[in-house]
Protein backbone atom coordinates (compact mmCIF):
# COMPACT_ATOMS: atom_id res chain seq x y z
CA UNK A 1 0.00 0.00 0.00
CA UNK A 2 1.01 3.61 -0.57
CA UNK A 3 0.10 6.42 1.79
CA UNK A 4 0.22 9.94 0.38
CA UNK A 5 1.18 12.12 3.28
CA UNK A 6 2.99 15.23 4.44
CA UNK A 7 5.25 15.29 7.51
CA UNK A 8 3.50 18.41 8.80
CA UNK A 9 -0.04 17.03 8.52
CA UNK A 10 -1.56 15.94 11.85
CA UNK A 11 -4.17 13.88 10.00
CA UNK A 12 -1.52 11.99 8.06
CA UNK A 13 0.49 11.52 11.23
CA UNK A 14 -2.54 10.02 12.94
CA UNK A 15 -2.71 7.37 10.21
CA UNK A 16 1.01 6.62 10.27
CA UNK A 17 0.95 6.24 14.06
CA UNK A 18 -1.96 3.85 13.56
CA UNK A 19 0.18 1.68 11.31
CA UNK A 20 2.98 1.81 13.87
CA UNK A 21 0.72 0.82 16.74
CA UNK A 22 -0.58 -2.31 14.98
CA UNK A 23 2.97 -3.27 13.93
CA UNK A 24 2.19 -2.81 10.24
CA UNK A 25 4.35 0.16 9.31
CA UNK A 26 6.38 -2.04 6.97
CA UNK A 27 3.22 -2.75 4.96
CA UNK A 28 2.90 0.83 3.76
CA UNK A 29 5.11 3.09 1.66
CA UNK A 30 4.80 6.68 2.83
CA UNK A 31 5.02 9.16 -0.04
CA UNK A 32 5.39 12.78 1.03
CA UNK A 33 3.66 15.33 -1.19
CA UNK A 34 2.88 19.04 -0.99
CA UNK A 35 -0.42 20.83 -1.56
CA UNK A 36 -2.91 23.25 -0.06
CA UNK A 37 -6.54 24.34 -0.60
CA UNK A 38 -5.51 26.79 -3.33
CA UNK A 39 -3.05 24.55 -5.15
CA UNK A 40 -3.27 20.75 -4.91
CA UNK A 41 0.39 20.54 -5.89
CA UNK A 42 1.51 16.94 -6.25
CA UNK A 43 -1.34 15.45 -4.21
CA UNK A 44 -2.77 12.60 -6.37
CA UNK A 45 -6.14 14.15 -7.31
CA UNK A 46 -6.88 11.21 -9.61
CA UNK A 47 -6.93 9.05 -6.48
CA UNK A 48 -8.57 11.60 -4.19
CA UNK A 49 -10.53 14.28 -6.07
CA UNK A 50 -10.72 16.37 -2.90
CA UNK A 51 -6.97 16.89 -3.16
CA UNK A 52 -6.51 16.26 0.56
CA UNK A 53 -4.22 14.21 2.76
CA UNK A 54 -3.91 11.48 3.85
CA UNK A 55 -4.83 9.20 0.95
CA UNK A 56 -4.20 5.45 1.11
CA UNK A 57 -3.83 3.61 -2.21
CA UNK A 58 -3.78 -0.14 -2.79
CA UNK A 59 -6.12 -1.51 -0.15
CA UNK A 60 -8.50 -4.40 -0.89
CA UNK A 61 -11.19 -1.70 -1.07
CA UNK A 62 -9.34 0.58 -3.44
CA UNK A 63 -8.23 4.07 -2.47
CA UNK A 64 -9.31 5.27 0.98
CA UNK A 65 -9.64 8.72 2.55
CA UNK A 66 -9.99 10.57 5.01
CA UNK A 67 -7.98 9.79 8.16
CA UNK A 68 -10.94 8.32 10.06
CA UNK A 69 -11.78 5.96 7.22
CA UNK A 70 -8.15 4.89 6.91
CA UNK A 71 -7.66 4.27 10.64
CA UNK A 72 -10.84 2.21 10.77
CA UNK A 73 -9.49 0.18 7.85
CA UNK A 74 -6.20 -0.31 9.71
CA UNK A 75 -8.03 -1.44 12.81
CA UNK A 76 -10.24 -3.86 10.90
CA UNK A 77 -7.54 -5.20 8.57
CA UNK A 78 -5.01 -5.84 11.33
CA UNK A 79 -7.42 -6.49 14.21
CA UNK A 80 -5.57 -3.72 15.98
CA UNK A 81 -7.86 -2.80 18.85
CA UNK A 82 -7.73 0.90 17.99
CA UNK A 83 -11.53 1.12 18.23
CA UNK A 84 -12.44 -0.85 21.39
CA UNK A 85 -15.96 -2.26 21.11
CA UNK A 86 -16.63 -1.81 24.82
CA UNK A 87 -16.39 1.98 24.58
CA UNK A 88 -16.82 2.52 20.85
CA UNK A 89 -18.98 5.62 20.85
CA UNK A 90 -16.98 7.33 23.59
CA UNK A 91 -13.87 6.62 21.56
CA UNK A 92 -15.47 7.94 18.37
CA UNK A 93 -16.64 11.09 20.18
CA UNK A 94 -13.17 11.79 21.54
CA UNK A 95 -11.62 11.09 18.14
CA UNK A 96 -14.05 13.59 16.60
CA UNK A 97 -13.10 16.19 19.22
CA UNK A 98 -9.39 15.69 18.55
CA UNK A 99 -9.98 15.83 14.79
CA UNK A 100 -11.93 19.06 15.29
CA UNK A 101 -8.95 20.56 17.09
CA UNK A 102 -6.79 19.56 14.14
CA UNK A 103 -9.28 21.02 11.66
CA UNK A 104 -9.32 24.39 13.37
CA UNK A 105 -5.54 24.46 13.81
CA UNK A 106 -4.89 23.56 10.16
CA UNK A 107 -7.33 26.26 9.01
CA UNK A 108 -5.38 28.78 11.08
CA UNK A 109 -2.18 27.62 9.43
CA UNK A 110 -3.63 27.98 5.94
CA UNK A 111 -4.91 31.46 6.77
CA UNK A 112 -1.36 32.51 7.63
CA UNK A 113 0.48 30.59 4.92
CA UNK A 114 -1.84 30.85 1.92
CA UNK A 115 -3.28 34.36 2.25
CA UNK A 116 -1.13 37.46 2.00
CA UNK A 117 -0.79 39.30 5.30
CA UNK A 118 -3.10 42.15 4.27
CA UNK A 119 -5.91 39.66 3.55
CA UNK A 120 -5.60 37.59 6.71
CA UNK A 121 -8.46 37.79 9.21
CA UNK A 122 -7.29 37.96 12.80
CA UNK A 123 -10.89 37.70 14.00
CA UNK A 124 -11.38 34.51 11.99
CA UNK A 125 -8.16 32.97 13.33
CA UNK A 126 -9.10 33.96 16.87
CA UNK A 127 -12.47 32.29 16.30
CA UNK A 128 -10.74 29.07 15.32
CA UNK A 129 -8.54 29.29 18.40
CA UNK A 130 -11.61 29.79 20.58
CA UNK A 131 -12.90 26.42 19.34
CA UNK A 132 -9.56 24.82 20.12
CA UNK A 133 -9.23 26.36 23.57
CA UNK A 134 -12.82 25.47 24.47
CA UNK A 135 -12.09 21.87 23.52
CA UNK A 136 -8.87 21.84 25.54
CA UNK A 137 -10.75 23.24 28.53
CA UNK A 138 -13.33 20.46 28.24
CA UNK A 139 -10.61 17.82 28.12
CA UNK A 140 -8.79 19.39 31.04
CA UNK A 141 -11.88 19.40 33.25
CA UNK A 142 -13.68 16.24 32.14
CA UNK A 143 -10.98 14.07 30.62
CA UNK A 144 -10.09 11.85 33.58
CA UNK A 145 -11.84 8.80 32.12
CA UNK A 146 -10.19 9.45 28.75
CA UNK A 147 -6.71 9.82 30.22
CA UNK A 148 -7.06 6.58 32.18
CA UNK A 149 -8.57 4.47 29.39
CA UNK A 150 -6.59 1.92 27.40
CA UNK A 151 -4.68 3.32 24.43
CA UNK A 152 -6.88 3.77 21.38
CA UNK A 153 -7.41 5.86 18.25
CA UNK A 154 -8.65 8.86 20.25
CA UNK A 155 -5.34 9.02 22.11
CA UNK A 156 -3.49 8.91 18.79
CA UNK A 157 -5.66 11.69 17.39
CA UNK A 158 -5.31 13.93 20.44
CA UNK A 159 -1.58 13.35 20.70
CA UNK A 160 -1.23 14.33 17.04
CA UNK A 161 -3.43 17.39 17.55
CA UNK A 162 -1.52 18.68 20.58
CA UNK A 163 1.86 18.22 18.92
CA UNK A 164 0.54 20.14 15.91
CA UNK A 165 -0.43 23.03 18.18
CA UNK A 166 3.16 23.11 19.44
CA UNK A 167 4.49 22.83 15.89
CA UNK A 168 2.42 25.53 14.18
CA UNK A 169 0.89 27.63 16.95
CA UNK A 170 3.39 27.66 19.80
CA UNK A 171 2.73 31.39 20.28
CA UNK A 172 -0.71 30.48 21.67
CA UNK A 173 0.95 28.63 24.59
CA UNK A 174 -1.86 26.11 25.08
CA UNK A 175 0.10 24.17 27.72
CA UNK A 176 0.18 26.99 30.28
CA UNK A 177 -3.53 26.75 31.05
CA UNK A 178 -3.93 22.99 30.79
CA UNK A 179 -1.57 21.21 33.21
CA UNK A 180 -3.30 17.82 33.01
CA UNK A 181 -3.24 17.84 29.22
CA UNK A 182 0.36 19.01 29.30
CA UNK A 183 1.38 16.09 31.51
CA UNK A 184 -0.58 13.62 29.38
CA UNK A 185 0.93 15.00 26.17
CA UNK A 186 4.46 14.63 27.51
CA UNK A 187 3.72 11.04 28.49
CA UNK A 188 2.23 9.98 25.16
CA UNK A 189 5.01 11.73 23.23
CA UNK A 190 7.43 9.13 24.60
CA UNK A 191 5.72 6.29 22.72
CA UNK A 192 7.96 4.95 19.91
CA UNK A 193 5.22 5.59 17.35
CA UNK A 194 5.03 9.26 18.32
CA UNK A 195 8.80 9.70 18.44
CA UNK A 196 9.11 8.24 14.94
CA UNK A 197 6.48 10.56 13.47
CA UNK A 198 7.23 13.99 14.91
CA UNK A 199 5.94 16.75 12.61
CA UNK A 200 8.49 18.45 10.40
Amino acid sequence: MKLYSNPASPFARKVIVGFWEVNAIDDVEVINVIGNPVDSGDIPIMENPLGKLPTLVGTPFGTLYDSRVITQFIDDHYDGGLYPSSNLFKTLKMEALADGIMDAAVLMTYEKRVRSEDKQSKAWMDGQWTKINRSLDALESKGKEFFNSSFNIAHIALGSALDYLDFRHSDRAWRSGHPKLNEWSEEISRRPSMIATKPA
